[in-house]
């Protein structure tokens, strides 16, 4: 695997967990930096693919490890039988962190969790406090029926002020959504799909330029079984988003016992900002922050690489002690 950037910590691994194969991508510049372990979005799309986008500065400040988790990627290609629960995430959750913890020499790992990651990653840490340095969730999900409601509303209102009639009939032709709950059925998709395609129209979704494609098929890891295994994660993950259809943070205790930290898009509409900004107000924790990235979306890391790093750096210095009057950062909120 090529070093593009002759970093002291960079490989890429299958590790025994939960009695699995799974797949561990490790990439940094010092092993004494704390360790970092990225949760990626879907279930199952994986972004250990990506990393050459916008991670190199992390890199600096922190030893980053993406996880294909079970149902995603190669640990997916290495297990097409081993489907995920949210209880065997949980569990791989947790050894793949004690196989850190070990292999770095760490007391803590932190979290970071982006999207679907943001869900798995506020429940880990609500259970296993004592194994987390601090949390980070990018994109946070706090509840899916609430982003489909706020989505919605937010594209209605985008076409009635710009009068585009077609485009409104064909949003009011789906009638409730998304209703009380989300069932991930062949109804819900259809109905999603076309309030999906509008936020695309309006630039109001996820947006993924050819770059993006780009950077995966450069990626050190790449490998067509990649494409594969993403083509097969809405049906190996069912069980997965039948939990997720059900989420919602607002229904747990807001008390914390790690730092929570947020890094939210200012124009993400797959999990709304406003929604995560609301959410975050009411919680307790040791520490907190959000930060409010400008002209970001969903992928805000890919959007504004530089923004996002600042805030990794304000949240870094912090947890090492300098004084939040010494950060100079904007981005606080």
């Amino acid at each position: 695997m090529k070093n593009k950037n002759n970093r002291s910590i960079c490989s890429a691994e299958y590790v025994r967990i939960n009695g699995i194969d799974q797949f561990l991508f490790h990439l940094g510049t010092r092993f004494d930096n704390p360790v970092m372990l990225f949760l990626h979005g879907g279930p199952g799309s994986v972004e250990s693919l990506f990393t050459g986008i916008f991670q190199d500065r992390w890199e600096e400040i922190y030893t980053v490890v993406h996880w294909d988790q079970r149902g995603a990627g190669k640990t997916l290609t290495r297990n097409p039988d081993k489907l995920p629960t949210i209880e065997l995430m949980l569990q791989d959750l947790f050894e793949v962190i004690q196989y850190l913890k070990k292999e770095y020499n760490k007391k803590k790992i932190v979290i970071f969790g982006h999207s679907w990651g943001s869900v798995l990653g506020s429940i880990f840490i609500k259970k296993h406090p004592e194994e987390v340095e601090y949390y980070i969730g990018a994109g946070q999900v706090v509840s899916m029926v609430e982003n489909e409601q706020v989505a919605y509303n937010k594209v209605k209102e985008t076409i009635e002020q710009l009068g585009d009639k077609k485009s409104l009939k064909k949003l009011k032709s789906i009638g409730e959504y998304p209703g009380s709950k989300i069932v991930f059925d062949k109804e819900f998709l259809r109905k999603c799909t076309i309030v999906r395609k509008l936020q695309d129209k309006y630039k109001l979704g996820v947006e993924i330029g050819i770059d993006i494609w780009m950077a995966m098929f450069k990626s050190p890891i790449f490998k067509f079984s990649d494409i594969i295994a993403f083509m097969k994660i809405f049906k190996v993950n069912s069980k997965v988003h039948s939990f997720l259809g059900d989420f919602n943070l607002r229904t747990e205790s807001k008390e914390y016992k790690v730092p929570v930290y947020y890094i939210l898009g200012e124009r993400d509409w797959q999990a709304p900002c406003v929604i995560a900004e609301d959410y975050f107000k009411d919680i307790k924790a040791p520490n907190k922050e959000i930060f409010v990235i400008p002209d970001a979306g969903h992928f805000l890391m890919m959007d504004q690489t530089d923004l996002v790093f600042d805030a990794l750096s304000a949240i870094n210095k912090k947890e090492s002690g300098y004084p939040i009057a010494t950060i100079a950062n904007p981005l606080f909120l």
